[in-house]
């Protein structure tokens, strides 16, 4: 939870140190989507079986090649954890719509007859699944990213000056409030524009 500090003239030295900080363990896509409320993708309880059957359909997988499969699939956005692919793949066998079958001395899962009925049933399940991967990420546009970014430091810095300067009267609070109202109507019209 962001303290009060965060709101001062420390605010954006809190921002930073907590960013840098994330950075620093590599996370910088994690701090990043929280900041922009981005949702990591994720697979719900369904789709994981369903995406499971799809890695074993055209051959017997164990569980860290169902990991990978699923993971190639989804463009490297995605990748299951052991602690969910694992279990998944017991509640196929115990539905019988996989099998243990050995190979090269290794514990593998086949598909069954009633796998594959379930899997074509819900076929346009995993295929709008992956669909979510197919888009351009912004990463092809990194360097135009990269402007924008600079744009909205020079916005933070400037804020950040002002309020060390003690310009933050309410006047010049509701002016500034104007001016970034302005600014998101006009950058919301051209997110929708994109779109269309």
């Amino acid at each position: 939870m962001i303290g009060a500090s965060a709101c001062g003239p420390n605010g954006y030295l809190w921002w930073s140190r907590w960013a840098a900080g994330r950075g620093r363990r590599g996370r910088h896509h994690d701090w990043w989507a929280g900041v922009m409320d981005e949702r990591r993708h994720r697979a719900e309880r369904g789709e994981v079986r369903l995406l499971v059957l799809d890695a074993i359909k055209d051959q017997p997988r164990h569980g860290y090649e169902v990991i990978q499969h699923i993971e190639e699939r989804a463009g490297g956005s995605y990748r299951p954890s052991p602690g969910v692919v694992y279990p998944t793949l017991q509640l196929l066998e115990e539905l019988q719509q996989a099998q243990v079958v050995e190979q090269a001395g290794r514990k593998a899962y086949a598909i069954t007859d009633a796998g594959r009925y379930d899997l074509a049933a819900n076929r346009r399940a995993v295929d709008d699944f992956y669909d979510r991967f197919e888009d351009e990420p912004w990463e092809a546009y990194a360097e135009d990213f990269a402007e924008l970014m600079q744009g909205v430091a020079r916005l933070v810095k400037a804020f950040r000056r002002g309020s060390r300067r003690g310009r933050l009267s309410p006047a010049a609070l509701r002016a500034i409030k104007s001016a970034l109202d302005e600014a998101l109507d006009k950058i919301e019209a051209a997110l929708d524009a994109s779109r269309r």
